[in-house]
């Protein structure tokens, strides 16, 4: 499976780069998410909850990033398995370039899937591929104006303790929760189609 989008943002590369790297915004963005974690350097795991159709299950996937230009770009890897509903593979790249009045995120994912989910039909699968992504980015959308009020409202003034939150850094690097959310996109795309 090949897909590509991509989704206009109101804030700055910079702001939606830390955004992608915090973990309370993943947590709270990613559909199905029962936990995103660092397990070494540039990798991570996640397990979530797919339902396509009558196929129902958890996987666990493995993340791995690369090619990682800060607040540019960078590449995920993943390899998921979700027990007998399938399993699933590929990679997917993400890009945020600077646009007047915000950025734009665009991915582009490439995945194969075997096992029951595989079986239930590429129509269904696809659709539920895009359905999970759309709500992925319209979370996004959301806790992005929550958090920079004044992207949505630029004569209201941001609010300051979540300012303060992003510079903190959540305890882990930035970059490292900007490619877990690549990560997830990639695993919601690779569940879909397993």
């Amino acid at each position: 499976m090949d897909m590509q989008g991509s989704r206009q943002l109101a804030v700055t590369r910079q702001q939606a780069w830390d955004a992608l790297n915090d973990p309370e915004v993943l947590k709270a963005c990613i559909p199905g998410c029962s936990s995103l974690e660092a397990t070494g350097d540039n990798t991570f795991a996640l397990v979530n909850a797919v339902k396509v159709g009558p196929v129902s299950a958890k996987f666990k996937s493995t993340l791995t990033l690369s090619d990682i230009k800060e607040p540019e770009s960078y590449t995920i890897r993943f390899e998921g398995d979700g027990g007998p509903a399938g399993f699933g593979k590929g990679s997917a790249q993400v890009k945020l370039t600077e646009q007047d009045g915000g950025c734009e995120l665009a991915y582009t994912v490439n995945a194969s899937v075997g096992g029951k989910i595989a079986q239930v039909g590429q129509r269904l699968i696809d659709g539920v591929a895009r359905s999970m992504a759309e709500k992925f980015f319209s979370n996004f959308d959301e806790e992005i104006q929550k958090r920079h009020p004044s992207a949505a409202a630029p004569d209201r003034a941001q609010d300051a303790p979540a300012a303060a939150a992003r510079k903190e850094g959540r305890g882990l690097p930035k970059w490292t929760w900007i490619v877990l959310a690549i990560i997830f996109i990639l695993g919601v795309v690779w569940a879909v189609r397993v």
